[in-house]
């Protein structure tokens, strides 16, 4: 053990010199070590997300709390309700939703339905019986991913395939941000979203953000999306969202909001895959 410790502090300290007699560099250990940590970042704007993502806990801390349960709640302006018992399992990306109230999934359906994920397929249970009607099944592996996502967002900005692009300093009502433009590689040339991050310089946290729904063929015209944080567990996570229509400019227009919070939050809680079958 001795001599592996001297070895490590004689290589961190030693002296790199040019044959040619110019001047040496000694390389300290505090400098080795940040060269091998240090993140290098190919722009302003992917700097600045991935110093959002260490306020807010970065995915290493979100997937070391194992898993998490909490009760989603989603209403339009017409006052139509949905409210379902999340449960997501972070390895593998499992997902689980169980529809108390489903005034805008399924409204046709009465009674509990439960939405899952397995790590392979997406499954349906209306009062405890598997549906398998293909245009159901369709919603559901949209619902399960989506759901999935958001919660997991601000971390995800930091997964490979994505594009940064500091666009510029912006003022909003009085509150100063640096705006920043997310993209994603494409595969099979299928469209994909574009987000428009506006992060507060005072606090580094996305507090809107503009965003496409690709799926949908939501291209050109984005939604404005207000996140408001609470801590949970050492986590911030965006509990409150209001959004609607807006423009790349994220001008919004007298029309009501769409409310989704997330409420009853616990992670760590013993699930397991048998729990998503």
């Amino acid at each position: 053990m001795k001599i592996k410790f001297l070895t490590v502090i004689l290589l961190a300290c030693m002296i790199v010199s040019c044959n040619d007699g110019k001047k040496t560099k000694t390389v300290t250990a505090t400098e080795a070590k940040e060269s091998v940590t240090s993140p290098v970042f190919e722009n302003k704007g992917q700097q600045l997300v991935y110093d959002m993502v260490q306020k807010v806990g970065d995915y290493k801390s979100l997937r070391a709390k194992k898993d998490v349960v909490y009760t989603y709640t989603y209403q339009t302006p017409d006052g139509k309700t949905d409210v379902t018992t999340e449960k997501y399992l972070f390895k593998g990306e499992l997902s689980y939703g169980a529809y108390e109230r489903h005034e805008r999934t399924l409204p046709n359906l009465e009674g509990l339905i439960e939405q899952g994920f397995d790590g392979s397929t997406y499954w349906l249970k209306h009062n405890g019986v598997a549906l398998n009607d293909e245009k159901y099944l369709k919603r559901v592996a949209f619902n399960r991913p989506t759901n999935f996502y958001w919660f997991t967002m601000m971390q995800k900005l930091l997964d490979p395939g994505i594009n940064y692009e500091y666009l510029k300093e912006e003022t909003i009502e009085g509150i100063r941000y640096d705006v920043v433009k997310i993209t994603f590689n494409s595969k099979d040339d299928k469209p994909t979203d574009t987000y428009q991050l506006y992060i507060n310089k005072k606090t580094g946290l996305v507090d809107q953000f503009l965003f496409t729904v690709a799926d949908f063929g939501v291209l050109e015209t984005p939604n404005l999306m207000k996140l408001q944080y609470e801590e949970v567990d050492g986590m911030l996570l965006p509990t409150k969202r209001l959004y609607k229509k807006s423009t790349w400019n994220a001008d919004v227009s007298d029309a009501p909001w769409v409310k989704v919070t997330w409420s009853n939050i616990k992670l760590n809680n013993g699930l397991t895959k048998e729990d998503f079958k």
